[in-house]
């Protein structure tokens, strides 16, 4: 095998590990907590047996705690050993975890800001109406893209005009009125408690939360919570209003700058 080659394989095995070390990490992890119970299992029978013998030594039935530990610790090195390593393993995974995970909010954060500035660039340069033109067309690729016959229709009780969330990728019915109270109530928990999340947002509009719903959501540092609408069809032909956020909510919005 020629250098180049096995250069080349170390390389690309040094970027594997890397890529997967949070997985591989607590696996070891794992398996070293499982190990760690074995062998206590294991040594347990030895160290009653010292246990007895010091008793019999001492000519006592029971031995004091400090007697006991100074009796029987040595048994339990390996076991002591293994979990010490494994709890390293597991806070080390949880680490890297971390720090993937703020790298990818600050990347979102930086990418939302460009986003932003783009955006009111664009305004700026093409004017408001050709910008919702642009809007509207945005609108419906999101619903081809996710068209309401492969959907259900969530009937909230809000109205019966057939909405479109196009953040989440919902129909439901509710009306532009009931939107627009949804928004201004949560534009008020958020002046009143700084932040508020997406899934406080859905409540209002009787939506079930979604798994990054808890995740992303707004805070006083930034805009308020606004939306716009778009109306569209279905691919069955049905009037629909599409509505999207003109401030999209964020990662960390509970922290404090």
């Amino acid at each position: 095998m020629s250098k180049m080659n096995l250069s080349s394989i170390v390389k690309s095995m040094r970027r594997t590990l890397k890529k997967h070390s949070p997985e591989i990490l607590t696996g070891i992890g794992i398996a070293g907590m499982i190990t760690t119970t074995i062998l206590a299992v294991k040594e347990t029978p030895k160290a009653v047996r010292l246990l007895d013998e010091r008793k019999n030594e001492l000519e006592t039935e029971k031995l004091p705690a400090v007697e006991i530990v100074k009796t029987s610790w040595k048994c339990y090195i390996p076991a002591a050993v293994t979990c010490t390593l494994s709890a390293a393993c597991l806070i080390g995974a949880s680490s890297v975890n971390l720090k993937r995970n703020a790298a990818l909010a600050t990347a979102y954060q930086l990418s939302e800001k460009a986003l932003t500035t783009y955006k009111e660039k664009v305004v700026e340069t093409i004017g408001e109406k050709k910008e919702q033109v642009i809007k509207d067309k945005v609108a419906e690729e999101h619903m081809k893209e996710n068209p309401k016959s492969h959907n259900e229709v969530i009937v909230t009780g809000n109205g019966d005009v057939l909405c479109y969330d196009a953040f989440s990728g919902r129909y439901f019915t509710s009306s532009k009125a009931k939107i627009d109270d949804a928004v201004n109530a949560i534009n008020k928990t958020m002046l009143d408690d700084w932040c508020v999340s997406l899934n406080d947002f859905y409540d209002e509009l009787n939506l079930d939360h979604t798994k990054l719903g808890d995740s992303m959501g707004w805070n006083t540092d930034g805009d308020l919570v606004k939306v716009y609408f778009s109306s569209q069809l279905t691919d069955e032909g049905k009037p629909c209003l599409v509505l999207d956020f003109d401030v999209a909510p964020n990662y960390n919005y509970y922290r404090m700058n």
